[in-house]
């Protein structure tokens, strides 16, 4: 066969080939569209202010940026006055792996715990909406509540009591005593932290088949903790990963409790966080590239922490 023979079979397979995938794609489109049509509004609002914010972040921690001027490009200077020579963000680092360490695995066994109790109750929906309510309000709001408890006057709840039975002299200052603080603020965020994790706790628990239980019996599982280290822990994976990341993202992003409680910023910096270093660059002082370095370096902690959960988790075949 000679040379043009072969590049004619050659184009004319190619041309067979291209035919050939433009139909499946129609097929594949035709048959698909109405899950794609669904699926766009979720895609389009995720890239709009979910994707678009975390890229333009990214970029504008490379810049000397005040929203008054136009960036100017400076490389990794911002990451490098971060981690080199900005003290307030090492002891907001340090409060905050602290915070995250302490309040993070707490809340999460707690939630999951009062689940479990719960769900074996009578009435479940009015314990449910008890354990739920502070979560659906507003945390500063709550945390006022708190902090009549924890006044550093005589009138303070706690005082007044512990001064009625003999224990102090004089008044405590809970909300700014930096020996105190960040225990204030940890002991609030546990008491709010039966939230949506909570929820998708105690609805894992409610839809679990019924007929596993009934095959660890005759398997010989025998107590309620038992079924719950051997036959709910491994069915519930799901909701036990989303309730992980939950945690972590809440634990990272403290901030409204801990200005609620101690001002901002804290004395001696004793509550100050990732989230209100942020805060105090971008809405205080505008610098705004230096702001999104600090973003930054939070979103690849959350990210890095919530991939590791992935894997621990996630089945193997998910």
């Amino acid at each position: 066969m000679s040379n043009n023979a072969k590049t004619a079979a050659l184009s004319a397979g190619n041309k067979e080939t291209t035919v050939a995938r433009k139909a499946n794609l129609r097929r594949f489109w035709h048959k698909n569209w109405m899950g794609y049509a669904f699926m766009a509004p979720f895609v389009i609002l995720f890239t709009i202010f979910i994707v678009a914010p975390v890229i333009t972040a990214i970029g504008l921690s490379f810049t000397d940026y005040n929203m008054m001027q136009t960036p100017h490009f400076v490389g990794f200077n911002n990451y490098k006055l971060l981690f080199l020579d900005d003290d307030v963000f090492k002891t907001a680092l340090s409060n905050t792996v602290k915070f995250a360490v302490i309040t993070g695995p707490t809340g999460y066994l707690l939630s999951f715990f009062a689940a479990w109790v719960i769900n074996q109750l009578k009435f479940k929906r009015a314990f449910a909406l008890a354990f739920y309510a502070p979560s659906i309000t507003s945390g500063v709001a709550m945390t006022n509540v708190w902090l009549v408890l924890f006044s550093s006057d005589r009138k303070g709840y706690l005082n007044y009591f512990l001064m009625k039975i003999g224990l102090i002299d004089q008044p405590i200052l809970w909300n700014t005593d930096p020996k105190y603080i960040m225990s204030i603020v940890m002991f609030i965020q546990l008491w709010m932290s039966m939230g949506t994790g909570f929820l998708v706790f105690l609805a894992g628990l409610q839809n679990m088949d019924r007929s596993i239980y009934e095959a660890g019996a005759i398997d010989g599982v025998k107590s309620k903790f038992q079924e719950l280290f051997y036959l709910t822990l491994p069915a519930m994976k799901p909701q036990l990963l989303f309730g992980a990341i939950n945690t972590i993202t809440s634990a990272f992003a403290v901030f409204d409790i801990a200005a609620a409680v101690a001002g901002m910023p804290s004395p001696n910096y004793s509550a100050h966080t990732i989230v209100a270093h942020l805060y105090d660059y971008a809405f205080i002082r505008f610098q705004m590239g230096y702001a999104s370095a600090i973003a930054v370096v939070l979103f690849l902690i959350t990210f890095i922490l919530g991939r590791i959960v992935m894997k621990t988790l996630s089945s193997r075949d998910e």
